[in-house]
């Protein structure tokens, strides 16, 4: 077994090393991959052309569909493949990035398929004598930094668009609350600064928005109650998965609020984002709490996510599971108060129509 503590050689050439036994390599990103999941398999593939010459693939399920990652994607052309099912034989090296071997959010596992490697940030409870390669660190504020640390190891230099990627998936990382960052994020991004183009991170960081967005949050805004110093909202619609996380992190910003869980129905499934910020408890633990018995979740200390499937009646839950997950997330959070407050005023609203 080559396990990512060994001392004798670094990380990326312990993992070539590996990949020596195969004919090809297949590099699994988690569904609806994200920045971080597509910079950190575009880095990996990148290594593995470069030093091996052996063909690689870069797959994800489902679909891309947050407006800065979409213009990511148009802007940088990163090499990813989105697919329904994935067949492999024994000559072909299956990596899984930004995600890990115990869940089913990617096409490896609900595929039947085993991983000779795990490259990852996220909390992780696997056994990594079942792999091969297992490079998990979770004080990372991203799985790109990892990968970009590997191209700086193999003295391998980033082209415009890579660097502009792992850059900008980093960022991601970074917002709300999770804003630590390692020495190892701190010096990737000041080597990838001299190679990325800031003009294409601009663009991409403000991407057009659809009108249906606008809508979302609005009415997510009007949903949103504070108890104590934690919020709940139920968004009454989403347009995407996406835009689940990205009101936990707006409203994350809220002074006064420690804590907050958003939810949405999403194709019958209810997707959940889970936010703290720091010295108010751990983001995943919390969520973990809430969904016990119900659904997965997974994360970092201050930024989770999950899903209850199946659950949707439209873009709605029962009366009773809505109940059920705000009784047990205010119990998470150890919240006596029973009767929330409106972020914004029920008369505010009405008034301004």
């Amino acid at each position: 077994m080559v396990a990512a503590t060994d001392l004798q050689t670094t990380p990326s050439d312990r993992l070539l090393e590996v990949l020596e036994d195969y004919e090809r390599v297949l590099v699994v990103m988690h569904d609806n991959p994200d920045p971080d999941a597509i910079a950190t398999g575009w880095a990996i593939s990148c290594m593995i052309e470069e030093r091996l010459g052996k063909p690689v693939r870069l797959i994800g399920g489902g679909a891309i569909v947050r407006a800065e990652n979409k213009h990511m994607v148009e802007l940088l052309s990163p090499p990813i493949e989105l697919v329904t099912d994935i067949d492999v034989v024994n000559t072909t090296a299956t990596i899984l990035v930004d995600c890990d071997i115990g869940t089913t959010n990617q096409l490896a596992t609900r595929s039947g398929i085993v991983p000779i490697g795990v490259i990852d940030h996220h909390l992780n409870d696997s056994d990594p004598c079942e792999l091969r390669f297992k490079d998990v660190r979770t004080d990372a504020a991203a799985s790109a930094s990892i990968a970009a640390g590997y191209l700086r190891e193999q003295k391998i230099e980033p082209g415009m668009k890579l660097a502009t990627a792992i850059l900008y998936a980093i960022r991601t990382e970074t917002c709300g609350a999770e804003t630590e960052h390692s020495p190892l994020d701190r010096s990737v991004v000041k080597w990838l600064t001299a190679f990325a183009d800031p003009e294409l991170l601009a663009e991409i960081e403000n991407a057009p928005l659809e009108r249906a967005y606008f809508g979302d949050v609005v009415l997510a805004i009007q949903r949103t109650f504070v108890y104590d110093d934690a919020a709940l909202c139920f968004l009454p619609r989403a347009s995407g998965a996406e835009i689940v996380g990205e009101m936990a992190d707006l409203l994350a910003r809220c002074r006064g609020v420690g804590r907050v869980l958003c939810a949405a129905i999403i194709d019958g499934d209810l997707l959940l984002s889970a936010r703290t910020e720091r010295g108010s408890g751990n983001a995943a633990e919390l969520l973990q709490a809430t969904l016990v018995g119900l659904g997965g979740c997974g994360g970092h200390a201050h930024r989770a996510g999950g899903k209850i499937p199946h659950v949707g009646q439209g873009q709605k839950i029962s009366e009773d599971l809505h109940e059920e997950i705000r009784s047990r997330w205010l119990k998470a959070c150890h919240v006596d108060r029973k009767r929330g407050t409106r972020l914004v005023a029920r008369h505010e609203i009405v008034e301004n129509l």
